[in-house]
């Protein structure tokens, strides 16, 4: 099942919520059922990013043939398991990238007002302290990566609005799914708060991007001049992008 789509038959004339949980037993990992308005047939897919089965029906739909439907492909849906990488929790111990290098996770006691200290090591990993107990150690470290992904984008977003002289009107971080940054027709640029974990010329990419949106609105060859000027390493960063970024998403699940 190369597609990962499958056609199935749908009867019932019942309607029911856009997006419910399936129990599905030997795979370890949440199943979503999600009904679509444009949907005509079963689709199956595997998310990297939230290492999740996704099962896409039409409106009226059983939840029996999705289930159905879903165990008919159970064997295609270990294999692309398979493929995905384990998430890997904020917790001590665990090894996560920082702008590109790997960090070992490890908590301590230390003042209150400084939650989060990098140790650089010339060997090996390097090391971010957290101070507090283990249980705080997600919490603290991912609201720090967030602090550090603000002031690396507000940098770098400020370095190519001056450069080609347009306005930001503010920056909002989120998790976003399936994009690094968005753009608004208002200034608004939107970004992926896990491009922290990326090599900085990755994030310094993204930033040029959204900005180069303010005065191009699309993906045509004026867009894409106008980025080739301000990153020096474009396709570098482009093929990074597509090859490795779904792997920042198993990092704090």
């Amino acid at each position: 099942m190369p597609s990962g789509k499958k056609t199935a038959t749908n009867s019932t004339k019942s309607t029911a919520a856009k997006s419910v949980a399936l129990q599905v037993e030997g795979i370890g990992v949440p199943v979503e059922v999600r009904r679509h308005h444009a949907a005509r047939r079963f689709t199956l897919r595997v998310s990297k990013t939230r290492r999740a089965v996704v099962v896409t029906v039409p409106p009226r739909a059983r939840m029996d043939d999705a289930g159905t439907f879903l165990n008919k492909h159970i064997d295609w849906v270990r294999e692309r398991l398979g493929s995905v990488p384990e998430s890997v929790p904020f917790a001590p111990g665990s090894v996560v990238p920082l702008r590109g290098r790997p960090h070992r996770i490890a908590a301590i006691q230390a003042e209150r007002g400084q939650p989060v200290v990098t140790v650089d090591e010339a060997a090996g990993a390097a090391r971010l302290l957290v101070a507090g107990r283990p249980e705080h150690v997600p919490r603290r470290l991912k609201d720090w990566l967030l602090e550090q992904a603000k002031a690396d984008l507000d940098q770098q977003v400020s370095f190519h609005a001056k450069a080609l002289g347009v306005r930001v009107r503010r920056i909002c971080l989120r998790d976003q799914q399936t994009r690094w940054g968005s753009c608004s027709a208002a200034g608004v640029l939107s970004f992926s708060w896990r491009l922290v974990l990326a090599p900085p010329f990755i994030l310094d990419y993204v930033a040029a991007h959204e900005v180069a949106h303010i005065l191009e609105m699309n993906h045509g060859p004026r867009f894409w001049k106008i980025v080739a000027r301000a990153v020096p390493r474009l396709d570098e960063a482009k093929t990074w992008l597509r090859n490795e970024g779904s792997d920042l998403h198993r990092y704090g699940a």
